[in-house]
């Protein structure tokens, strides 16, 4: 490790996810059952202020602490150390391959030497990690390595907010290698388990839509659309003509005229529907395959009334809403029912939570 916190290294436990994105803060604290399975103790999602985050970088580190603490009280943890991640876009991630049986100092100096390569920045200015893969295509004496880097101050600015809400950064991921942790446990839902198909998972966040293409745990593909939840939020001020601030909380909470889901809502799923169904196709031109398996829907638009309908109907696939707690069990402080609603929106702070049992 050069520098900072450890990105891939398990810590010992405790410890609670919480997901820093543009539009809310989530807290989610996992345990674990005498049978070895998962246990949803309990969860907290806190709306942030406008412009307290851009574009996944911290632009209001007293509000962001600030509602990061008010999650974290809500939620009735009582742990202080706390998983994080970055979002991909400040993070650069890069696959070498490297000599199987190196000694850890020896891999470290060629990590550093290999990420010089590809980082434009110098080492100083970076948090490094790096994490073995397994063996190489080519062979058991060659091994995959993932190495990950971001500027220290995109790091720091988080451990800021955590120390600032009382709480303590012990381990900084990435926020895609999270969703990719937590898409752990919703494959076995799939038909089929998952196995040998392809998933493509569709985050939709408040400003960006990211779709990943997955096989058997691994990404074969991403993209990401300048589209999301605030376009609705937008959609709903301009053909109400009301406040920022009063679309976001009626479209969080109804109360809209009924003329709002087919002057409003429904053109609007019909375009996310025809911006996935484009995403498709655009990753079919670009590469081998022809087809997905699967789609699975995360972020806070993916519950949002006839969506998948729209996108089965113009992509002819499956698609599913994320639930990794589908198979866990659940604490008295969790209302099932809401924690289905809210599971899409909870998939990477699921998979910074269940760093508390890697082994």
């Amino acid at each position: 490790m050069v520098g900072g916190l450890d990105w891939f290294r398990p810590k010992t436990p405790p410890l609670v996810g919480v997901d820093i994105s543009s539009s809310s803060v989530k807290v989610l604290e996992l345990s674990e059952t005498s049978k070895g399975q998962y246990r949803v103790e309990r969860y907290a999602i806190e709306p942030l202020p406008r412009e307290a985050v851009v574009d996944g970088n911290i632009a209001n580190l007293d509000a962001a602490a600030e509602v990061l603490q008010r999650a974290w009280r809500r939620s009735g943890s009582r742990i202080k150390n706390v998983a994080m991640a970055l979002p991909s876009a400040l993070v650069i991630t890069k696959k070498v391959v490297v000599p199987t049986g190196q000694r850890e100092e020896d891999l470290e100096l060629q990590v550093e030497s290999e990420a010089n390569q590809y980082i434009p920045f110098a080492l100083d200015e970076v948090n490094l990690d790096f994490q073995v893969l397994g063996p190489a295509p080519s062979g058991p004496e060659e091994c995959e390595v993932l190495i990950a880097a971001s500027r220290k101050d995109k790091v720091e600015d988080r451990v800021a907010v955590a120390q600032a809400a009382g709480l303590k950064a012990t381990i900084m991921d990435v926020e895609s290698l999270a969703a990719l942790s937590a898409m752990e446990m919703i494959e076995p839902q799939l038909p089929g388990g998952g196995k040998n198909q392809l998933i493509t998972l569709v985050d939709i966040g408040a400003s960006i839509m990211r779709v990943a293409m997955l096989t058997n745990g691994q990404v074969v593909y991403t993209r990401e659309q300048q589209v999301g939840g605030n376009q609705l939020t937008q959609d709903i001020q301009r053909h109400f003509n009301i406040s920022q601030e009063e679309a976001e909380a009626a479209k969080r909470n109804g109360g809209l005229p009924e003329n709002y889901e087919p002057d409003v809502l429904q053109p609007f799923v019909e375009n996310l529907g025809l911006e996935i169904a484009r995403a498709l196709q655009f990753f079919f031109t670009s590469t081998q395959y022809n087809k997905v398996d699967h789609i699975v829907l995360a972020g806070g638009c993916a519950t949002l009334p006839g969506l998948d309908e729209a996108i089965a109907s113009r992509t002819r696939v499956n698609v599913v809403a994320a639930n990794p707690f589908l198979k866990m069990a659940q604490s008295s402080n969790v209302k099932t029912r809401q924690l289905t609603a809210d599971a899409p929106s909870l998939l990477v702070a699921c998979g910074l939570a269940m760093r508390r049992f890697a082994a």
